[in-house]
């Protein structure tokens, strides 16, 4: 609705007098200038002077015009409405003649009116003239941002971005849920869409509801993710990529992103049939601003326009890249598809498949194939029904391509709101300017998540049963407790992204595979390669990390050979939060995604004996592990020394152990975790034998993936694996020491943990407190057979 005359008068005397350029002095001699004196200046003023003489003119007119308006406002001394219904109805004098008068008056309100678009047309030229430092105050709303509607502005990457109180509202309403459809696929494609949502996330004042279309991989990834982030206000729902196969199957592609660079075709098939417009994103985007901002241009389409594009910012269209280039139609440029705004509801009326699938049939029989996926079959839509599209300003969509022009936008737009990252070669494209996109990029990269899980005070969100459910278990702890923050930490939900690095894994046809399970941080690092040297078998691995270490850690098995060479190695990042070291959730991550029958239960900084993958898959056909219930130990030793000839076979170790170069583990401090394996019995052992639990064993086993987690409650150093091992017995696992199996402890600094351990009294005093808890609660599960375990504590 049209604001009344009055009201818009008295916007503009605001608008132009809170911050447009002028100093008081020419607001308090404003009112003594007439119209026609203004009109004159502003024909004879240069410069500074006609950027002036506009501005009073633009005050004097609004209040020329009032005073007329007021006068005629009154008849006889009573107020007179403006419109000529209200007048007849409440005055028996209405005549013809105060008709005419009425209407003349309001032909010469729209006059005015007219001149002050006129006026404000020269002031906003001779400002844009003016220096810098005297363009006044900015303030930016979602509903101005210049597209096609201005098409001369957009060329001159100008953004009318100035407004006042009394200027249009932002469109997006506060608790307006914005809908973001991604296509994805595979490991390296969730993690860059780890750090677009970081992005949009940081800026976004609004619910958001994630559509994504993913293959198995993806989904598990970050349904993983999402599940554990528990960011408020945050809706996830995932379609399934790899049953879209067959509706663009038939497209040949050469684009680097395959077959699923072309399901941004199907999406109106795909999405929801009651979702009406969607913003659907590359994964290699990253935004600089709040999504709102795009999603508010959805209100600027006019007519038959269903399609948000900013044109592309290369020269591929043109055809002239190359000899013989040879690209689909597109009209001028072309239009990048790395950011789309898409009008649901009215492609689906326009029967949007039929009209794509007509023309890429059209265009295969010339061209063959598509170069870029997706985006060739929109351009040469488009080329037929230019119609169709509402072009978006150039920085929503700053594209760094090898052939890029993305630099005629950046250069005279201020306020970059999209970076898209183009390129096969990502953050290694040439461009002059990449340094600033990609610090830009790397802000959002190693931000921690942890600190996106903000509230959205006002906007009430969906119930979420994990969220409930952690908030009820926290609330019945006493939080005046000295042992508060270990119980707290049984209950922290953990950020965790699966599969971080590329996996692959081949099944053994016998059913007797092992995956070696184990955790570490980032002082650990150091020990994969090893690892990775003496087993050749399937690894899991869950690692403690920041967002940023998690980066330093992507970047030293970039650079490893070693660790690139191998495939079949998990790994698994659970973000930092808290206090302590989660070593139980560690191991258990690592455990829940194995894709064998069996585990090694070890720990990273042991390595084990060369072939030990081996061996461990003749054991488990020779003691029938799928059978029965049993625990194989590898029995364990440690060296003090940090260089060490490894023993290639039990004979050398035998030798280095009379020599002093080898102990069994935890010889001099911890004789209890290990003694019951029977180190003397092992020397000349040659069959399997079997040995009884005994309180504080904590040996490193080898069972069937279905055995019992770890118990949670018990974080950073004390009682992890001694409480897990205490858990199998109480289930009846038989412990079968393997006669020619060994691995090593390597030597490295006291942890964190064991440290505060040794020195901190309420540290000792919680341990032992869990302790008793747990073994209460292996009683309450287990019953008379459990007995034991508290008669062995009370006795050891």
């Amino acid at each position: 609705m049209r604001q009344p005359f009055v009201e818009r008068l008295s916007c503009a005397r605001k608008y132009y007098e809170g911050g447009r350029g002028l100093r008081a002095p020419d607001r308090e001699t404003a009112p003594g200038l007439g119209v026609a004196t203004s009109e004159r200046m502003l024909g004879i003023c240069r410069g500074r002077r006609k950027f002036l003489a506009a501005s009073l003119s633009l005050l004097c007119i609004p209040a020329i015009t009032w005073i007329y308006l007021f006068a005629g406002s009154f008849e006889d001394g009573k107020p007179v409405s403006l419109s000529p219904l209200e007048s007849q109805a409440h005055s028996p004098r209405y005549t013809a003649s105060s008709q005419r008068e009425r209407e003349s008056l309001e032909v010469r309100v729209r006059e005015v009116e007219e001149e002050n678009r006129a006026l404000r047309r020269q002031l906003s030229l001779a400002q844009g003239r003016a220096p810098a430092h005297r363009r006044g105050n900015h303030s930016k709303t979602y509903s101005m941002e210049e597209g096609t509607g201005d098409s001369e502005n957009l060329r001159a990457g100008i953004v009318a971005g100035n407004s006042s109180e009394c200027g249009q509202q932002p469109v997006v309403e506060k608790c307006e849920t914005i809908h973001v459809a991604i296509v994805c696929a595979g490991y390296n494609a969730s993690r860059d869409v780890v750090t677009l949502v970081k992005s949009v996330l940081f800026h976004r004042r609004n619910p958001l509801h994630f559509h994504l279309i993913a293959d198995s991989i993806a989904e598990q990834i970050l349904a993983t993710l999402f599940q554990t982030w528990m960011v408020p206000a945050v809706r996830v729902d995932f379609y399934n990529a790899d049953e879209l196969k067959s509706e663009v199957s038939w497209i040949p592609n050469k684009h680097y992103s395959g077959i699923y660079g072309l399901m941004k075709l199907v999406l109106t098939k795909t999405l929801p049939a009651n979702l009406e417009r969607v913003i659907v994103l590359d994964t290699d985007i990253t935004f600089a601003t709040d999504i709102a901002e795009l999603w508010a241009v959805f209100h600027k389409f006019k007519g038959q326009q269903v399609l948000g594009l900013v044109e592309n910012q290369s020269d591929w269209y043109l055809g002239n890249l190359w000899k013989n280039h040879r690209p689909w139609p597109a009209l001028g440029r072309g239009y990048n598809t790395g950011v789309i705004l898409l009008l649901l509801d009215k492609l689906r009326k326009m029967k949007w498949e039929q009209m794509w699938r007509l023309t890429a049939e059209r265009e295969l029989m010339g061209m063959l194939s598509t170069s870029l996926a997706d985006q060739d079959i929109f351009n040469a839509v488009i080329k037929q029904n230019p119609f169709l599209v509402y072009q978006l300003p150039c920085f929503w969509n700053v594209q760094l391509s090898d052939h890029t022009r993305s630099e005629q936008c950046y250069r005279d737009v201020s306020d970059l709101k999209v970076i898209h990252w183009n390129s096969p070669k990502k953050l290694r494209v040439k461009n002059k300017h990449v340094e600033f996109f990609r610090n830009l990029y790397l802000t959002f990269l190693e931000y921690d998540g942890n600190l996106l899980r903000r509230e959205l005070f006002g906007c009430p969100s969906e119930a979420d049963v994990n969220s409930e459910n952690l908030q009820k278990q926290l609330s019945e702890l006493d939080e005046d407790d000295l042992c508060y923050e270990f119980r707290r930490e049984r209950f922290t939900v953990h950020r965790t992204h699966l599969y971080f690095l590329h996996y692959e894994y081949e099944p053994a046809a016998d059913s007797t595979d092992v995956t070696l399970v184990a955790q570490l941080s980032m002082d650990r690092l150091q020990m994969l390669e090893a690892i990775c040297k003496h087993w050749e078998g399937p690894i899991s691995l869950a690692l403690y990390l920041s967002d940023a270490e998690a980066q330093q850690f992507l970047r030293y098995a970039q650079g490893s050979e070693v660790l690139m060479s191998r495939h079949n190695v998990g790994y698994h990042i659970v973000y930092k939060e808290g206090q302590f070291y989660p070593v139980n959730l560690l191991r258990n991550v690592a455990m829940k995604h194995i894709s064998t029958p069996y585990m090694f239960l070890s720990d990273i900084d042991f390595l084990p004996m060369y072939g030990l993958y081996e061996y461990l898959r003749k054991s488990v056909i020779q003691l029938d592990l799928a059978n029965t219930k049993k625990a194989m130990i590898v029995p364990a030793f440690e060296t003090l020394r940090y260089r060490l000839s490894f023993p290639k076979s039990k004979a050398e170790l035998l030798s280095m152990l009379d020599m002093g170069t080898l102990f069994t583990f935890r010889y001099h401090v911890w004789t209890k975790g290990h003694a019951p394996t029977n180190f003397a019995k092992w020397r000349t052992a040659t069959t399997p034998y079997r040995v009884e639990w005994e309180a504080d064993f904590e040996p490193y086993v080898v069972v069937r993936r279905d055995c019992p987690e770890y118990d949670r409650r018990f974080v950073g150093f004390g009682w992890n694996k001694v409480a897990h091992i205490m858990e199998l017995d109480a289930q009846e696992y038989e412990f079968t020491v393997l006669p020619n199996a060994y691995m090593i402890h390597m030597p490295h600094a006291p942890s964190f943990d064991i440290t505060k351990f040794r020195s901190n009294k309420q540290y000792r005093i919680c341990l032992k407190t869990l302790k008793e808890e747990f073994q209460q609660d292996m009683s309450r599960r287990y019953g008379f057979a459990a007995l034991k375990y508290l008669t062995a504590e009370n006795n050891s």
